[in-house]
């Protein structure tokens, strides 16, 4: 079978991704200009117009194409585990390794809730909550050691935890103890699991 080789376009129109996206990550949305993204991508301006009609069309394909989700999420179906303690766990941790090879990427995220207030979650959300699902239907569906919780909140629960972990991580996280850093996702996941609560004798 032939390699398909990308056209001349095809290629011009990536490396104005590839430039747009490490302009975004640097100076933010707003701080990145059309003619910083055609310089970068080593094309006149007038060209960019060639296969964007706007820097925010640029931004959504950008989203498309890099957002850090793409990459964590798809680890969730490599989790195993007998219990559903290492299951959760073996995800967990799973997806930080995933994540840990996209910390700049996280920007990205950042981007999207701040300067565009969301606008482009459900475009993400109708590509990423079938994969998430798809892992629960899986890994935990008919276990009777589990409350009984709809599946959909289960998972925005675990979801919300690993988010939650990477934000709390860049906020304060080398602020901690280095007693507090270490394992620091798994005492998480036995919160998410557990709680905080003695378990009654």
């Amino acid at each position: 079978m032939s390699e398909i080789v990308p056209t001349r376009g095809e290629r011009t129109r990536d490396e104005i991704l590839s430039a747009a996206l490490q302009l975004f990550i640097d100076r933010g949305y707003h701080g990145t200009s059309m003619r910083q993204i055609a310089r970068q991508a080593g094309i006149a301006l007038g060209g960019i117009y060639n296969h964007f009609s706007s820097k925010e069309e640029i931004f959504f394909e950008v989203l498309m194409a890099y957002h850090p989700m793409f990459d964590v999420l798809p680890a969730l179906q490599d989790a195993r585990g007998e219990s559903v303690e290492e299951i959760i766990s073996h995800a967990a941790n799973l997806m930080l390794g995933r994540y840990e090879q996209r910390l700049d990427f996280i920007n990205l995220m950042f981007i999207e809730m701040v300067e565009f207030k969301g606008q482009h979650v459900s475009q993400l959300f109708d590509i990423a909550f079938p994969q998430v699902m798809s892992f629960a239907n899986r890994a935990l569906q008919d276990r009777p050691e589990l409350r009984p919780i709809p599946m959909p909140i289960l998972m925005r629960a675990f979801i919300g935890l690993f988010f939650s972990y990477m934000i709390t991580e860049i906020l304060i996280g080398r602020q901690l103890p280095p007693e507090s850093q270490e394992n620091s996702l798994n005492y998480l996941v036995d919160i998410y699991l557990h709680g905080v609560m003695r378990q009654a004798s």
